[in-house]
């Protein structure tokens, strides 16, 4: 009786994203920045900031970032803060691996294009309804919350036909997270095989798209990208439920890259 009372004094609480901009996603810090353009007075020592080696700076000062290698450690943005910032809001997955580093790179436009349309036209048959199954490649747990996030009343991913599976066969799309564990690779690379095709693979979390503190180890791959082909890289450490949900979007194009009409 608690419960019913107290749906009928907090009202609606679900978020109306995608249909509209969720008042809180955009205050939440989802990735780091480099303030400026591309070409900002740094020595090398400003690489060392990182310890998963996200920060590089060329012979001329250029300061680039990897998201996909960062951890949101911000502990460049305490030391240079003239250099970096964090960067709100929590659209930020990409569908290539190249553009998670910031400021971005030239992008060939013309290839970025067929890449989109491809994946628009392998998934154009989910958007009504995707089945989704996770897989932990050696996580440390903090996406696993996120994820199950995804399931409450605030997120409610089923309102949008999206539903989680416990069979690959039954997958639509697969969401991969942790550093890709050798001891695991087989197992992901089974189950990828075992999913029906056509199929899409998200790349959950900056462990999935970089292998995070340890990757290249004894233990660890380089994340998930040569286990199954990725088609959505989500970066963050974690990333955010919303990050998670423009992600799920994305593969099955109804968002844009960027803000745009679902």
């Amino acid at each position: 009786m608690a419960w019913f009372w107290r749906g009928l004094r907090e009202g609606v609480v679900t978020t109306d994203y995608p249909r509209r901009p969720d008042p809180t996603a955009d205050r939440f810090p989802a990735a780091i920045r480099v303030r400026g353009s591309a070409a900002l007075p740094a020595g090398p020592e400003t690489a060392d900031l990182c310890p998963t080696g996200a920060i590089t700076v060329g012979d001329d000062g250029t300061v680039r970032l990897d998201r996909g290698r960062c951890i949101l450690c911000r502990r460049c943005v305490r030391a240079r803060p003239d250099l970096f910032a964090p960067a709100y809001g929590t659209e930020i997955a990409e569908l290539r691996r190249p553009a998670l580093t910031v400021p971005p790179r030239e992008e060939d436009s013309a290839a970025l294009a067929a890449v989109r349309g491809e994946l628009a036209a392998r998934t154009a048959r989910f958007r009504r309804s995707l089945h989704v199954r996770h897989i932990d490649a050696g996580s440390d747990g903090s996406e696993e919350w996120e994820i199950a996030a995804l399931t409450n009343p605030v997120y409610d991913i089923h309102r949008l036909g999206i539903f989680f599976t416990a069979s690959p066969r039954h997958a639509d799309l697969l969401m991969i997270t942790g550093a890709g564990t050798r001891g695991m690779a087989p197992a992901v690379r089974r189950t990828y095989e075992a999913t029906a095709r056509p199929v899409a693979v998200l790349a959950v979390g900056s462990d999935a798209c970089s292998g995070g503190m340890h990757a290249g180890s004894y233990a660890t791959l380089d994340g998930v990208g040569r286990t199954a082909e990725v088609d959505v890289w989500v970066p963050g450490s974690p990333p955010s439920p919303f990050s998670l949900l423009h992600a799920l979007l994305l593969a099955v194009g109804r968002i844009s890259v960027h803000r745009g009409t679902p």
